[in-house]
């Protein structure tokens, strides 16, 4: 696209329940990076992002903090900038969505929904907790998958089988925040009805996602869309909907109207609104692979029944994956960014992420041995030594540059010449392939270095000397010009050293020739890995003092099962029984078949998990207590006639060994 372009770029918003990490960095650092190529390159390109404030977490953990979810949320927010400007991340404006200007356009959005007829309400069974007196978001309960029976799996789905549900199939459920099962609820709820807009998405998403997402999406599309649930009850921390007391807006909901509400604080200080913003300017979300649903099909539908305008492209990335795995706190590699930065120089980061990114949705790994090993002989060996070499050297000899050679010309004309092969890499976010190219210059000026051998050649001419360092201070010089997006305080320092105003795209094709540069000013250093792991070992120490202090207490911590009246106990015969045979079962790993004497000549054939804990010859001859009156359950290895007791975590069983003086048959009770 020629001439200047007008661009509004957002990342998705960092939820505030929590800090920054270095997965949120990917996207902020991304966003920034091409926010700084378009601003080099001339254009007006406004960087815009917010807080995400809203919804049942941040109102439980202001709670358990004991301040309101408001002082949470500004607290979260400052801390979250602090950190984010750490990483010379830099907004244009950094909003809140708890703030009147989202309010106002969020009911804005949704009137004109309404009034559109798009608007419809639904009373649904929904999961209540009686002890907390609250409706539970899918997040806020757990229990059994129903389909592999993994325990403890959320109420939207099962991390250990992948499979997708709702709330009411899990079994033995219970509420994350008291440790009771819930109960069913009615409830009137508010949804949008998104396949209203089927038509008008079927042609938007193929003309403003990536060919991977418009595919995901378009599968989606074959089917009606179902309606879409706006509507929380309190308590919830949140903006009431118009019209409908009690009734808020699901998070997903006013979130991405926090871009459309940042914007406008930024215009309204300026005397303007979004709109002056929003509907003459392009406009690019870039997001994560996990929400493309929100900002595909749902976004695009709330903005088109607004007469707003819709975003030019949704730009997708991978997710961040740290040494070959999902971030781990237990692992200490869910680093916070205030973590990071105790530890480690912010360039480092900015510099690796830079290596690994592309337009693909494909996951992408943080390795930390590669981080040290890339930083020390890309950033450093490589380009920054280029100009630690030069520029001491040329001070040694007045700090004057010279002219440059043929040879050195022709060097310096190549570097230029990669001036818009890599501003298309940055354009289409491919920042790996600019890099490589950069590495590329580095390696040249390193070669014309190490062949002339200045540090020789000084000592019999000078000029000569001159000359050389004049051409490898200019391929430097040309590198930082096209890694400023990435390294902008780097490039600050260059800028300093060549005695030069901000550079733009343009600065890469000046030649610099008898010019004066600065004593040197140190750029950089080389990382140890003693570092990464002084910073995960903090990671691991402060993830594990939130997890202690967050677990669970009382019959929370117990995980008890549902309550039982006395009569239902009643109905439990437990008989102390003697075991008179134990024998390994084949092909079950953890089983064993006793056979048991109740007495009075009955014996009954029991599987008991318990071969972990006991070898079969120790048991013969035991007493121990068994539910004698369980029906009988066929299994894959024979019938079993009851089940014995014994406590344990499920890998360590032991059983209930009765008193001594105990008989078989003898009822518990």
């Amino acid at each position: 696209m020629s001439g200047k372009r007008k661009i509004v770029i957002t990342a998705a918003l960092p939820y505030a329940n929590g800090p920054v990490h270095i997965g949120h960095l990917v996207e902020h650092c991304m966003v920034d990076f091409w926010a700084r190529f378009q601003r080099m390159r001339g254009h007006d390109c406004y960087y815009i992002c917010a807080d995400d404030t809203h919804g049942t977490p941040v109102m439980v953990n202001a709670r358990k903090q004991g301040v309101t979810p408001e002082q949470l949320v500004e607290t979260a927010r400052v801390e979250h900038v602090r950190d984010l400007n750490g990483f010379e991340i830099v907004y244009d404006n950094y909003g809140s969505t708890n703030s009147p200007s989202n309010k106002r356009i969020s009911d804005r959005i949704f009137t004109a929904l309404k009034e559109k007829g798009h608007i419809e309400t639904k009373t649904l069974q929904q999961a209540y907790c009686e002890f907390d007196k609250m409706f539970l978001p899918d997040r806020f309960v757990k229990g059994t998958c129903p389909r592999c029976g993994a325990p403890d799996q959320y109420g939207d789905g099962c991390e250990n089988c992948s499979a997708v549900y709702a709330t009411e199939e899990l079994k033995n459920p219970r509420c994350v925040l008291c440790g009771n099962p819930p109960v069913q609820k009615a409830s009137e709820n508010v949804f949008v009805k998104l396949n209203d807009f089927k038509s008008f998405l079927k042609e938007w998403v193929p003309e403003h996602t990536g060919p991977e997402i418009a595919k995901k999406l378009n599968e989606w599309l074959k089917d009606d869309l179902q309606s879409w649930c706006i509507s929380r009850d309190k308590p919830y921390f949140g903006f009431e909907i118009p019209g409908y007391p009690d009734k808020y807006f699901y998070v997903w909901f006013d979130a991405p109207i926090g871009y459309l509400a940042s914007l406008d604080d930024y215009a309204r200080a300026r005397g303007k609104t979004f709109e002056d913003y929003w509907n003459s300017h392009e406009i690019f979300h870039c997001i994560g692979k996990d929400i493309i649903y929100h900002h595909s099909l749902f976004w695009p539908a709330m903005l088109k029944a607004a007469g707003l305008n819709t975003p030019t492209q949704v730009m997708v990335h991978g997710m961040l994956q740290v040494n070959g795995a999902k971030m781990s706190k237990s692992r200490g590699t869910n680093i916070s960014a205030g973590t990071y930065l105790k530890h480690l120089d912010p360039n480092y980061l900015r510099y690796y992420l830079a290596c690994k990114m592309s337009s693909s949705i494909d996951d992408f790994d943080l390795n930390f041995e590669d981080f040290v090993s890339r930083v020390n002989s890309d950033l450093i060996g490589k380009i920054t030594n280029v100009a630690s070499r030069g520029a001491q050297m040329l001070q040694k000899l007045g700090g004057k540059m010279g002219e440059l050679s043929e040879e050195g010309r022709t060097l310096v004309t190549q570097a230029q010449d990669l001036s818009e092969q890599i501003a298309t890499h940055y354009e289409e976010r491919d920042f790996a392939k600019a890099i490589i190219a950069i590495r590329g210059i580095a390696d040249e000026a390193n070669k014309y270095f190490d062949k002339h051998e200045p540090w020789k050649l000084v000592k019999t001419d000078a000029a000569a000397t001159i000359e050389i360092l004049t051409g490898i201070l200019n391929l430097f010089r040309i590198m930082t010009v096209y890694l400023k997006p990435v390294l902008p305080g780097y490039a600050a320092k260059v800028e300093r050293l060549f005695q030069e105003d901000p550079y733009t795209w343009t600065s890469a094709q000046q030649i610099l020739e008898f010019h004066e540069i600065s004593p040197y000013e140190h750029l950089a250093k080389r990382v140890e890995m003693a570092q990464v792991q002084s910073m995960l070992e903090e990671a691991k120490a402060l993830a594990a003092a939130s997890m202690e202090k967050t677990a669970p207490s009382g019959e929370a911590a117990l995980n008890l099962a549902p309550t039982i009246g006395i009569e239902d106990f009643q109905k439990i015969d437990l008989r102390v029984v003697k075991i008179i045979d134990a024998k390994h079962v084949e092909g079950a790993g953890k089983l064993l078949q006793l056979t048991l004497d109740l007495g009075g000549g009955v014996t009954r054939n029991v599987f008991s998990g318990i071969k972990s804990t006991y070898k079969p010859e120790e048991l013969v001859g035991k007493l121990t207590v068994m539910v004698a009156n369980l029906a009988p359950r066929k299994m894959k290895f024979g019938v079993s006639e009851g089940m014995v007791l014994a406590s344990g975590d499920g890998d360590k069983l032991a059983l209930l060994f009765p008193d001594k003086n105990a008989v078989p048959g003898q009822r518990i009770s």
